[in-house]
């Protein structure tokens, strides 16, 4: 029971005892806040310190500033001064190699070589010599002028016949484009006019067809009538009266015949067209084929032969 109790007890206070951060059993609490209230004065105490050094070391760098532009502006102002007083009292004028007497006396003097045509130059002068070239820059620099000059021509005068090559190569292009367009529209003309003529030709020609076949047709149905008038005139005669039956099935299997031989003609009339059409193609296609030239003459001879009569083939 006793282990069981001890077992059950809190852990709480045994953990505050063993933990040496939280026990304040056997610790002097009073030593510890002064020590705490002693480490926060050194602190801010050293924090003063610093804050005071850094503002005098402020100060010494901007005194130190001041006196470094001192200084520069003394430095200037004494060059300024010294340069003052040699420009005023150490003139050039003024040394050892210039007369005191006449201090001008180095600038009134001649100078040693004015040219070669100097009359004052003598021989013991050595200053000119027989053959000597005195104008080689002269000339060089005229000769590299005139170069530049005849340089500059000949590029001119290429650039010049390369623009007319360009030119007469632009014109001959544009002109033949002409030419070529020219001759494509002409080509395109004498189609158009080959083909109105072959179909009004083909129309023609049908219609001539039509005619014919719609002559051919009421000559047939002209004759046709008159022989059924014929018939009909012997059958209603006396001469037939007796066989009046053997008549009538006759003139029905006329008539069905008759029929019949009307549907042959019709088809036969058809076919004989379609033959009449394909031949007049063929006969337009041999005499205009597509790679001859088109001749006026020709043609409108050709056409009007053809309008005046056709022949079937």
């Amino acid at each position: 029971m006793e282990a069981s109790a001890q077992g059950s007890a809190p852990e709480g206070p045994r953990s505050r005892w063993l933990n040496p951060r939280e026990r304040m059993i056997g610790g002097d609490y009073n030593a510890w806040t002064a020590q705490v209230h002693d480490r926060k004065i050194q602190e801010a105490t050293q924090r003063g310190k610093h804050e005071t050094f850094g503002a005098e070391m402020r100060q010494n760098d901007r005194i130190a500033c001041l006196l470094e532009e001192r200084e520069r502006r003394d430095r200037r102002s004494l060059q300024e001064a010294l340069t003052e007083f040699r420009q005023t009292f150490q003139k050039p004028e003024d040394g050892r190699e210039f007369d005191l007497s006449d201090p001008l006396a180095l600038r009134k003097d001649v100078p040693a070589w004015v040219s070669d045509q100097e009359v004052l130059n003598t021989v013991s002068g050595l200053q000119n010599f027989m053959g000597e070239d005195l104008n080689v820059v002269e000339r060089k620099r005229a000769q590299q002028e005139q170069n530049r000059e005849w340089l500059l021509e000949q590029q001119r005068s290429q650039n010049h016949a390369l623009a007319n090559l360009k030119l007469a190569e632009d014109t001959f292009t544009e002109t033949r484009l002409e030419f070529d367009q020219t001759a494509m529209n002409l080509q395109k003309l004498e189609l158009d006019t080959r083909r109105a003529m072959c179909t009004a030709v083909k129309d023609f020609n049908k219609n001539q067809i039509l005619e014919v076949v719609e002559r051919k047709q009421l000559e047939r149905r002209q004759e046709e009538e008159d022989n059924m008038v014929e018939i009909s005139n012997i059958m209603q005669s006396d001469f037939l009266r007796p066989h009046r039956v053997l008549l009538l099935k006759w003139k029905e299997h006329l008539e069905e015949a008759q029929q019949f031989q009307k549907q042959q003609m019709h088809q036969k009339q058809i076919l004989q067209l379609h033959s009449e059409l394909s031949c007049h193609q063929s006969q337009l296609s041999l005499a205009f084929p597509p790679s001859l030239p088109f001749k006026g003459a020709s043609s409108s001879s050709s056409s009007s032969s053809s309008r005046s009569s056709f022949i079937p083939c």
